[in-house]
């Protein structure tokens, strides 16, 4: 009788252990399901599931990592461009920008240190680097071919090819002015404008049009758009003779376009390195001789080889080692001995804008590379940016301000560096 009583309380048992398991698996279906819908409709991945396909469960935890490490890092990136971007609407250089030319972070982070302060001109300063340049390289009686120090029967050395040399004939001695094209007094004002695509949607066209004295490079297209960035204004613009071989068919047949493209330039002194090389003499020549014919305004002159030998020596002094100065450094030096006041724009030989860091072309109208073993444009920038530093000259590297558009009387003190 007790062992059949034992039996029953045995089978109970068990019964009532199968039934507190099977409300526990109904419990725990149910609480699952209420679980795996969540708020935004995103359905999480369950321990255990039936119906889930084979191999899914590796590949869905890794999506799930990934897709978590995908939001923390936008949170990241919009807390670091909500610190970048600073109550004077200046970006700084965030820690790391995928895009960033090579070399820029130390460049941008010096001159976003240097254009904290207020640009202010040295005179002290800038008496002695004119004293100095003058001195060397006498660009006031040397930089410029002319009939008083070119006579016929002398024989011109090209600064580029020192081994070769060139009798002045009397033909080619017409083509020089008869006296040095520039007033024998300093203008209060130039702006010297590079090409660098720092100027593209600068709104600096007016600045640079109030400017006594504008000199531009390489005939740079000023309309179409452009000129509300780099203004019209021009009284003295180069040409490098590639672009006469290469857009003018080096003026060997017709030559209407070349001379229509000089009026966008005006009554203007049109520069040229006629002997640097001698390939750049008869295509020089042939510019001087279309303009003439056709009763341009435009008038011709020719950079002196001399004054270019002085200022390549001059140049390697303060530390610069290049096979040839840039044109802009060159007419930028001759400004330095023309103008009071130098102002440069568009020279910045980087592919990121410093103030923004925003993608940029070489140049502010395309994006052709330049000759990168020709020419040494960073260390030409570090030399310019010096000289800026010490208030020799002022260097413009951010968008212009509406409504300051008058470089006259700007010696300094007028606020942070445009």
């Amino acid at each position: 009788m007790r062992r059949r009583f034992l039996k029953s309380r045995f089978s109970l048992g068990i019964v009532i252990v199968c039934l507190m398991g099977l409300l526990s698996s109904l419990g725990w279906y149910l609480s699952g399901n209420k679980k795996n819908h969540t708020a935004p409709g995103r359905q999480e991945v369950p321990q255990q599931s039936v119906e889930l396909c084979s191999g899914c469960r590796e590949i869905t935890d890794q999506v799930n990592r990934l897709y978590a490490q995908t939001l923390e890092k936008k949170e990241d990136k919009s807390k670091i461009f909500s610190k970048n971007h600073t109550a004077t609407g200046r970006q700084e250089v965030p820690q790391q920008v995928a895009d960033l030319c090579s070399g820029c972070r130390e460049i941008i982070d010096k001159v976003n240190r240097l254009y904290a302060q207020t640009w202010e001109k040295k005179e002290d300063k800038y008496k002695k680097f004119r004293s100095e340049l003058s001195s060397k390289c006498q660009g006031f009686e040397k930089a410029i071919i002319t009939q008083a120090n070119t006579v016929v029967g002398s024989k011109i050395v090209y600064d580029g090819e020192r081994k070769s040399l060139v009798q002045v004939t009397p033909e080619m001695f017409n083509t020089f002015p008869k006296e040095h094209p520039f007033p024998n007094k300093t203008w209060e004002t130039c702006a010297v404008v590079g090409n660098g695509g720092i100027l593209s949607d600068s709104g600096c066209g007016k600045m640079i049009d109030s400017a006594q004295f504008v000199i531009r490079c390489n005939l740079p297209p000023l309309n179409n758009g452009y000129q509300d960035h780099v203004g019209v204004k021009t009284d003295l613009v180069t040409a490098n003779p590639s672009i006469l071989f290469e857009k003018y068919g080096a003026l060997m047949g017709r030559r209407r376009p070349f001379i229509e493209s000089l009026r966008s330039y005006g009554n203007s002194l049109l520069l040229l390195p006629t002997f640097s090389y001698r390939s750049n003499t008869p295509v020089s020549l042939r510019a001087f001789y279309s303009i003439e014919d056709f009763g341009s305004p435009t008038r011709a002159i020719s950079f002196n080889p001399q004054y270019l030998q002085k200022l390549d020596v001059f140049w390697r002094s303060k530390g610069l080692r290049a096979v040839r100065l840039s044109s802009g450094l060159m007419v930028a030096s001759l400004a330095l001995e023309l103008c009071s006041n130098v102002h440069l724009f568009g020279f910045w030989p980087f592919s990121n804008h410093p103030h923004g860091l925003r993608t940029l072309k070489n140049h502010y109208y395309d994006d052709i590379q330049t000759k990168k073993k020709f020419h040494a444009m960073p260390l030409e920038f570090e030399l310019l940016l010096q000289l800026h530093t010490e208030g020799v000259l002022r260097l413009h590297l951010d968008d212009c301000v509406p409504g300051e558009v008058n470089l006259m009387g700007s010696t300094g003190g007028d606020g942070p560096p445009l």
